[in-house]
Formats: C-alpha cells, structure tokens, sequence
C-alpha cells in the first residue's frame, strides 16, 4: 500500500483548519489543503491550494494534481450574509452541492486509490432549526423530512460509491468551537473580539445570553482527531457519527471560565445582541488593533457570519425557554472512537491559541 495522502477540502473554516492540521501531523501523511482563503496562521506541514470550489473549470484542473488522493476530508461551507434565513433557502442548498460536485467529480475520475471520504453535516440534520428534535437525537433515526443541503451532498456521495472501492463516514458535530476567523459558525472570536470591546469601553464582560438553556459543544481538534480515526477505521465504513465533547453545558456556568481565559471579571445582566455590537463598535476594534499591535483583520473579516450565530446559540430575542438538543454519541463510542475533553477546556484552549497568536489581546 503507497503512502496516504489526504486532502482537505473548506482548510481555511474552523473544521477544516484543525483536520489539516492533524492530518499533517500524522507519520507517513501527506496532507493538501484547499480553500479559497488562506488559512491563517498559514499552513505548518502540509501544502495549501487556494481553489473556489463555485469555478467547475478550477477545480477539474485542479484535479490533475490529486491523482495520488486516499482520503478525502469535505469540511467545505457555503453560507448567506446573515447566516439563518439561508439554510431555508433552495439555492442556497443547490450551491453546496454544486461545490461538493464541481470538486469531486474530477477528483474521483483522477484518484484511483481513494479509500475514504469524511462529510460533514451537523444537527440541522434532525430539523434542530425547523421543530422540537427527539432527545437524545440518534444517527438510525429516519431521515428528517425537510430540505436540506445535507441531504443532496449525501445522496451525491452515497450514489457516488455505489459498487467503487472507497467508502465514506457522515458526521454530524454539534457547536463547533475552533481556531478559524472569518467563518460563518465560530464563537471563539466573537467571544475574544466582545470581551475586547468591553475592555476598552470599560463596560462589564456580560454573558450575552443566561437562559439555563442546555448545549452541547465540540472541540475541533477532537473532531480531527475522529476524522483522523475514521481514515483508517473499518468501523467507520459506510458509517453516520454523532460528535460531541462529552459533556453538557449552560452559558452562566462556563461563563466565569470564559472570562478567566480572558483576564476579565464575569458579569451577568441584560442580554446583549452581538450581531449588533461588534459592527457598531468595529472602529473601536480597529484602535485595540493598534493599540496591541495585533495580527487581527477588520472587525467583518474577524467575525463572518460568527456574529449571527452567537445571537441564535445565546438564543437573543427567545420569550421563553427554549427546548434541550442533545445528541446521543453512544454509536461513535461503541464502534471505537471514546476521546472527550471538558468544555471548560475547551474554550481555555482556543482563547489561549488566539491570544497567542495575536488575533486578540
């Protein structure tokens, strides 16, 4: 058997970025990643190719270069400005399947030795934005009855394998919380960038949203290290995943932890809209900027769609409580994957990384 060769598909995002990562830190891999931003930091290890995957005729020529191709990590996204309207919306759905198959496509004429490929859905996968979802919600559940770009990429990869050599792994993380700026579901900035702002404002660092509403988070890095195991594993063949940390937690818990990692004092109040904030106050991010000399971009570039998505996960403008969605992660555990890291941890971590980093002070 040659040697693995994996690519990376969206290695700029927040999955994308810790999946190449680990990849490339695997002996006797070689990983390419391709996203149509560079990854920032920039890449350690492995080779970046910068590809929009809406140019059908860049990504055949592209292709010419992946003949040496076994295993395939698709963690690429397109999402709308404002990011919630769009899931409901049918082009934007026809636009994530035509990236998966403007790529693919070239890319399973050229690699005759693909063996695998990891896809990534999430939640929205039981409806989690469209209705109340069964709790835990399981992978053998059927297939939830509504439109969702989840369901055409599955369809395009399951009918693409049928009868071929290589086989594929759905997976379906919860909050992903990672290292990646600019993204479209990412609170460690947000987080980094408001506690910033409350800093210099000399305002308190108030949780936007104490509601005792129950989540689940993922860790990024744990979801590379899963991509990782499924690479290789037969038990992951043909195979859908539920993927969390382990845990469960409420935003007033894990606050004081969160403001720790930031060297700020915790505080609860009013709620706070964040996607109004953080562009109200970007002139003001652009003086922290300055002031500590950071790495960081604009306020729009450090934020993406993140914004929108703290509003919804720290459930601004809810009137009442809001139902639990938690996710059952037996099947993973039972077909060998069991790594976990404690929530706490995990946003301890990446704040660290990007203060490291120098993306926020």
């Amino acid at each position: 058997m040659g040697r693995n060769t994996a690519l990376i598909v969206g290695a700029s995002g927040v999955i994308g970025a810790a999946a190449a990562a680990r990849f490339a830190a695997l002996p006797g891999w070689r990983t390419i990643g391709v996203s149509r931003r560079a990854p920032d930091p920039a890449p350690s290890g492995y080779r970046h190719i910068a590809l929009d995957l809406f140019d059908a005729a860049a990504c055949a020529a592209a292709a010419n270069g992946f003949e040496e191709v076994t295993h395939v990590v698709y963690a690429a996204l397109h999402e709308k400005p404002g990011l919630m309207p769009g899931w409901y919306e049918a082009d934007q759905m026809q636009a994530n399947l035509a990236m998966m198959r403007n790529l693919m496509a070239p890319l399973l004429a050229r690699a005759k030795g693909l063996r695998h490929v990891s896809v990534l859905q999430g939640t929205k996968a039981y409806g989690v934005h469209v209705h109340r979802i069964k709790v835990p919600a399981r992978e053998d559940a059927p297939r939830d009855p509504h439109d969702n770009f989840y369901w055409l990429q599955e369809d395009y990869i399951r009918a693409a394998q049928a009868g071929a050599a290589w086989d594929f792994t759905i997976w379906r993380p919860q909050v992903v919380f990672g290292g990646a700026v600019g993204v479209a579901m990412n609170l460690i900035p947000i987080l980094g960038a408001y506690g910033a702002l409350c800093r210099e404002l000399g305002r308190p660092f108030v949780c936007p949203g104490a509601n005792g509403h129950v989540i689940e988070a993922v860790d990024a890095d744990l979801i590379a290290a899963a991509l990782a195991w499924a690479a290789e594993s037969p038990a992951a063949r043909g195979q859908t995943f539920n993927i969390t940390n382990g845990d469960v937690f409420v935003w007033e818990n894990v606050w004081p932890a969160i403001a720790e990692a930031l060297e700020l004092e915790p505080a609860f109040g009013d709620p706070v809209q964040l996607s109004r904030l953080l562009p109200e106050h970007a002139e003001v991010w652009d003086r922290i900027v300055a002031k500590h000399a950071l790495r960081a971009p604009p306020m729009p570039a450090l934020v993406g769609e993140s914004h929108h998505y703290a509003d919804m996960l720290f459930a601004w403008g809810a009137t009442g409580p809001l139902p639990p969605t938690l996710v059952s992660t037996i099947k993973l555990r039972q077909a060998g994957f069991g790594d976990c890291i404690d929530t706490e941890a995990m946003f301890r971590k990446w704040i660290g990384r990007l203060r490291s980093w120098r993306v926020i002070p």
